[in-house]
């Protein structure tokens, strides 16, 4: 049987053991993955591998009272073509069991209609994955050039996805979209043998981007190579660039996010003054950008402005339960931001003292109580006459206490998650490092 024969096939008897079990709200998540991946040592090609694979996942909702208040649970059960109907007819009965257990107060499912299917806009939906693959180690290798530091390995991964979502409440949405994704290992063998190790992530044929964090990938390792010293103990005013900037903005989505608040874990509310009432930096103006149609529940997703210039906007994500908790529109989650840049350009930034840290061995940010750092393994320090690269030491800063301070750079970075400021500049950053 051909697979969508078979998707067809497998769906239909889901429905058929719904009505049997009596479920009568559901939402069916099916999930046609195309992936292609290839695997290196130095530029050598060691593996390359290719998958079709098709998810199907049910939740299943159960509606009850408890102590008078009416209740809906939830659990889902993974089902795979080629199941016999006894077979699903087993799985969701013992996810429907399983939601009997889950005692949420009510809540709404999003409802909708079924609409129009959504291509993709992407490059790679043009070229197939072969040619992207093809582009993409292209890029990758070009500025691996040299002997002493280079490429020890690297991992690319393609994926295209088409996604079919169906609840109970009407909703029947489609959409496809490309993911583009790797790691990689830098090797420098002198003058001490060190390994770094980086990440990236787009959603379109971004040979260029991957082609220039190579480039600098490179050279932050033959400079970590080079770095025997830690900053000493003290204070600092820090420097946070490129991929940094994301996850402190995680904050932000964070303590807006409909769980959090409902939860009590966060304070915000539309109109609140997120960076307080005396903003001596720049203001903040965070917008959230949908580059999936629909959410995971079949929200349709649009751009909105969760800040602007300080100043709460809305709350989101969370899915649609924490949304009809606090009587909010929900949003849908959102994998993309969009910050604005500042004014102050870079080199500007770098020309008072400072430390500019560009490699953790883990950066986290917490987002219940807003402190951020990591230890250093790679940063530059500035002491108004000269630049040495450091290693080693940790820096804890909390960014409540810093946000209405905080510089945003005019150049800009962007990947598959984040479009904004390439840096931030913080003042007064503790670093513990040498007496």
């Amino acid at each position: 049987m051909r697979r969508k024969e078979q998707v067809n096939a497998v769906i239909a008897k889901i429905l058929s053991a719904l009505e049997r079990l009596g479920i009568d709200h559901y939402l069916i998540e099916e999930t046609e993955k195309e992936s292609l991946e290839c695997f290196f040592v130095r530029k050598k090609l060691d593996l390359k591998r290719k998958s079709v694979t098709d998810e199907l996942e049910v939740t299943v909702y159960r509606d009850f009272e408890k102590d008078g208040k009416k209740m809906r649970g939830s659990s889902a059960a993974q089902i795979y073509p080629g199941m016999e109907e006894e077979e699903v007819l087993a799985a969701l009965q013992g996810a429907c069991q399983a939601a009997s257990l889950v005692c949420n107060p009510y809540y709404e499912l999003p409802s909708g209609k079924k609409e129009a299917p959504v291509p993709s806009r992407s490059p790679l939906a043009e070229i197939g994955l072969e040619e992207s693959m093809k582009r993409m180690t292209e890029a990758l290798f070009a500025e691996d050039t040299e002997e002493e530091v280079f490429l020890n390995s690297a991992e690319i991964f393609l994926r295209h996805s088409h996604r079919h979502l169906v609840n109970s409440a009407g909703v029947d949405v489609a959409y496809e979209v490309y993911d583009v994704w790797g790691e990689y290992v830098v090797q420098c063998v002198a003058p001490q043998d060190v390994e770094t190790y980086h990440q990236f992530n787009y959603r379109d044929l971004n040979t260029d981007g991957l082609r220039r964090e190579v480039k600098e990938a490179l050279a932050l390792t033959r400079d970590r190579a080079a770095a025997r010293k830690a900053p000493k103990t003290g204070e600092y005013t820090l420097l946070l660039s490129g991929q940094q900037m994301r996850t402190l903005f995680d904050f932000y989505l964070s303590r807006s996010n409909t769980s959090m608040v409902y939860q009590k874990y966060s304070n915000y509310e539309a109109g609140m003054k997120v960076q307080g009432e005396d903003i001596r930096g720049d203001a903040l103006t965070l917008e959230l950008k949908a580059v999936d149609p629909y959410s995971a529940e079949g929200i349709p997703m649009k751009d909105r402005l969760l800040i602007d210039e300080g100043t709460l906007q809305l709350l989101q994500g969370g899915g649609a339960r924490f949304a009809y908790y606090l009587g909010v529109e929900p949003t849908g989650g959102y994998r993309k931001i969009k910050v604005r840049e500042g004014k102050l350009p870079f080199e500007e930034m770098k020309k008072e003292p400072y430390l500019h840290v560009v490699s953790f061995s883990d950066f986290q940010m917490d987002d219940f109580t807003g402190h951020f750092g990591g230890e250093i393994r790679l940063a530059y320090l500035y002491d108004g006459q000269t630049v040495t690269p450091v290693t080693g030491g940790s820096l804890n800063g909390n960014i409540m206490e810093l946000q209405a301070d905080m510089v945003f750079s005019s150049e800009k970075y962007e990947d598959a998650n984040y479009e904004g400021p390439y840096a931030v500049r913080f003042k007064g950053v503790k670093v513990a490092g040498e007496a």
